[in-house]
């Protein structure tokens, strides 16, 4: 990942988690710890601080249950005070009628204890590959790119292919793709890995799907934009 890390508010009342999640979070690439809190007054006073010294929080990890109100009134007061900040909810409440709470206060991930490292890291990349698609000038091309950014932070499964896509071409593509800092074009793609141009443009917009490029048009000769791709990370 480029450019500026995403700086996480870890909010957790139980000290040995809390220290544990901070370490998940500060060992995945493009992550760093902004904050610790125990409790939902010293996650407030984080929020601020960090927001006044220019570094605000992008996402917040969100235990429920903290021993000074509910994690998801916590969700309420900075909306109301202005913080952008994503959350995802780390905790035990299975509930199903909380995960709808949940949903409605803003939480774009329900993490449930017990997890391991590995469940972390995949939210948290997730995350990172929907910031990537959508933290970027322009308007959406479509229906579809929107319905793509959303479906990253829902982790759909990217070992399966859609029907026609083959798993060597794609390795092959993939490859091409991160071998070229400054991006392909469809074209350029398909005469470096010996296929079709639309072959490979189909190819290229799964890993767009799939968070691992981006797509940016490209304007070469008069008259005649086109689409680049750019390897965005695994």
């Amino acid at each position: 990942m480029t450019g500026e890390p995403i700086r996480v508010l870890v909010v957790e009342d139980d000290p040995v988690a809390a220290d544990a999640h901070a370490r998940y979070v500060a060992r995945t690439p493009g992550f760093t710890v902004a904050a610790v809190a125990h409790s939902r007054a010293e996650a407030v006073r984080a929020l601020e601080r960090t927001r006044t010294a220019g570094a605000p929080v992008d996402l917040v990890l969100l235990d429920l249950y903290l021993p000074d109100g509910h994690g998801l009134h916590l969700c309420a007061a900075l909306r109301a005070a202005g913080h952008g900040a994503d959350v995802i909810a780390v905790t035990s409440a299975r509930d199903l009628a909380m995960v709808r709470q949940a949903v409605s206060a803003g939480v774009v991930q329900y993490l449930l204890k017990p997890f391991g490292a590995a469940a972390l890291g995949d939210r948290l990349r997730q995350y990172a590959r929907y910031r990537a698609n959508l933290d970027r000038p322009g308007q959406a091309l479509g229906q579809d790119e929107v319905d793509r950014a959303l479906a990253l932070l829902r982790g759909s499964d990217r070992s399966s292919l859609p029907k026609g896509l083959s798993a060597d071409t794609l390795d092959t593509l993939a490859a091409a793709l991160r071998a070229a800092p400054g991006g392909l074009s469809a074209g350029a793609a398909g005469e470096a890995t010996g296929v079709s141009r639309i072959t490979a443009r189909r190819y290229l917009e799964h890993l767009v799907g799939t968070g691992h490029a981006t797509r940016e048009p490209r304007y070469g000769q008069v008259g005649r934009p086109e689409l680049g791709y750019r390897w965005s990370g695994d």
